[in-house]
């Protein structure tokens, strides 16, 4: 059970294409994404922070860039807190704040978006 006195961060590492989860500064989870068109826009930044790079407008014609949430990780030792559904539904804020649309390939990501009709706008269906 998490305390407290523990700050939780989700935190976007764009050099290596994923979310993070850190404990008071541990790095305890990840979710790993892969943009499938080019570098997505506004990478860099954590929830409350503003973007280093901020995403530029859509524009008339021009389609979000659509990211795919591969994996979802956590460190054994933090199992069963409720920090894996923290990290993904911070994770889909931030997407939502980049102007992504988010392709849930990780399983439980989709069980995520099924549970939590609030983010279902930013889902593009995986393909079969």
């Amino acid at each position: 059970m998490l305390t407290d006195a523990q700050v939780v961060d989700v935190i976007d590492n764009a050099d290596q294409n994923r979310f993070e989860l850190r404990l008071s500064g541990d790095l305890v989870g990840i979710l790993g994404y892969f943009a499938l068109a080019d570098a997505p826009p506004g990478a860099g930044a954590g929830v409350g922070v503003v973007a280093a790079r901020p995403p530029g407008p859509k524009g008339r014609g021009r389609q979000a860039p659509v990211v795919s949430f591969m994996h979802t990780v956590i460190v054994e030792d933090f199992g069963h807190r409720g920090l894996a559904a923290l990290m993904v539904g911070r994770s889909l804020d931030l997407a939502r704040g980049y102007g992504w649309k988010v392709r849930p390939v990780c399983t439980y990501v989709q069980r995520f978006v099924s549970a939590h009709p609030e983010f279902r706008d930013l889902v593009v269906p995986v393909e079969g």
